[in-house]
């Protein structure tokens, strides 16, 4: 992870830590097989902002990453991924 950390130092943010960047890939995950690959940064990143507005508003990282992850698996399909996913069926 010393990448990100370096990433994190230059952006001037506090580092992940290994639960964070653990529970981050797993939705991404979620993103890239339940909806469509190409969008899954895109989907990460909404998840930062919601993690710093939440954060912004009183509630701690931990809590915030939670709930930001169980708002985004709130929105995922259940059946197939969508139509557009780019995978392989």
């Amino acid at each position: 992870m010393e990448w990100l950390d370096r990433l994190a130092q230059a952006l001037e943010l506090n580092a992940p830590t290994n639960e964070e960047v653990a529970a981050v890939l797993e939705a991404a995950r979620d993103v890239a097989h339940g909806v469509e690959r190409r969008i899954t940064p895109v989907s990460t990143f909404l998840l930062g902002r919601h993690v710093e507005h939440l954060v912004a508003a009183g509630t701690s990282r931990e809590e915030a990453l939670a709930s930001s992850i169980e708002a985004l698996r709130a929105t995922l399909p259940t059946g197939p991924a969508e139509e557009g996913s780019g995978q392989a069926g």
